[in-house]
């Protein structure tokens, strides 16, 4: 029998401590060369797209896929989680939530390695369902004492701020303008369907470390080039996905203000073969596509969770 599970399951089995715990395992897998994973691939439709993504883990030894659409009505999520030893159909997980905490857990896995240990301010570009499982993520891994926030729709970054400050217990005041929610920010996320840059360089101060999370597409740029010019450091979660997706750095790239033998993969920070902050002065980048892996942990976590909590709707499936 497979488990079905959904957003209600998820919430109540998964907590976003637990998630980050999960991402920072998983990576650490990456490091060590024990996973395998398919960067996202798009099928344009003529009212929308179908994105799929797979992946595999050593421990748990399960492999598995997401499926997503994004048309009109909304964005449909599907992840299916397999058995390593049988190839057995584990889980079906639906809804949005188990993939919106693992990107959440994936950009604090890169705060706790990249930013100051201190860093007590955030900054957050982007009020969307997204942001809510950033903001959630970085106050997992930092003791965050204060928020601002900016977003273009003035009523849905209000209405952020008040739900999330219940959530949180912070206080996150929504501000007027993206400079002034960067500014004195420790902290600063970024997680918009933005085509050209809202984040600058001349912004940037000393010490800072950005989560760019929105630019998985090659289309898309939240930073721009003086944002990259003034990096220190620039980690993505993976480059195999970030070769193809990753518009914040394509550009730049090819404009030669950077190479991709500077730019180093999250699992080098976990598996401890990189340090990437080497001063509390310097600016850190990590620039987040989102991969397969991470979702597959994420869904392996939530099944032994279901079963040990009796959870879930079960599936009879003919062999």
């Amino acid at each position: 029998m497979a488990l079905l599970l959904g957003d209600s399951e998820i919430n109540n089995l998964l907590t976003m401590d637990d998630v980050v715990n999960t991402m920072e395992n998983a990576f650490n897998e990456i490091g060590k060369g024990l996973t395998w994973n398919r960067p996202r691939s798009r099928i344009r439709l003529p009212r929308g797209f179908h994105h799929l993504m797979a992946a595999s883990l050593s421990e748990p030894n399960v492999f598995g896929l997401k499926t997503y659409t994004s048309f009109r009505k909304g964005i449909r999520f599907m992840t299916l989680l397999y058995d390593g030893e049988q190839g057995d159909l584990l889980c079906i997980v639906q809804g949005g939530r188990c993939s919106q905490m693992r990107t959440g857990a994936v950009s604090a896995v890169g705060t706790k390695y990249m930013s100051n240990e201190d860093s007590k301010t955030v900054g957050i570009i982007g009020t969307g369902f997204q942001g809510r499982a950033q903001l959630e993520g970085v106050c997992t891994v930092r003791n965050i004492t204060s928020i601002k926030a900016y977003d273009r729709d003035n009523e849905a970054c209000e209405n952020f701020c008040r739900e999330m400050s219940k959530v949180l217990n912070i206080e996150i005041t929504p501000v007027k303008e993206p400079e002034e929610c960067i500014s004195d920010s420790d902290i600063v996320i970024t997680m918009t369907t933005a085509r050209e840059p809202i984040l600058f360089g001349s912004w940037l101060k000393e010490g800072m470390h950005i989560n760019a999370a929105g630019s998985n597409h090659w289309i898309r740029r939240e930073v721009d080039d003086e944002v990259i010019k003034k990096a220190n450091s620039v980690v993505v979660d993976s480059k195999e996905d970030a070769y193809v997706e990753a518009g914040d750095l394509l550009y730049p790239i090819e404009r030669g203000i950077i190479r991709w033998d500077q730019i180093h993969e999250l699992a080098d920070l976990v598996s401890g073969k990189v340090v990437s902050r080497k001063s509390s002065s310097d600016i850190t980048l990590f620039e987040s596509q989102g991969i397969a892996i991470s979702d597959i942990a994420t869904a392996a976590l939530a099944y032994e969770r279901a079963k040990a909590e009796g959870l879930g709707q079960e599936i009879p499936l003919e062999l």
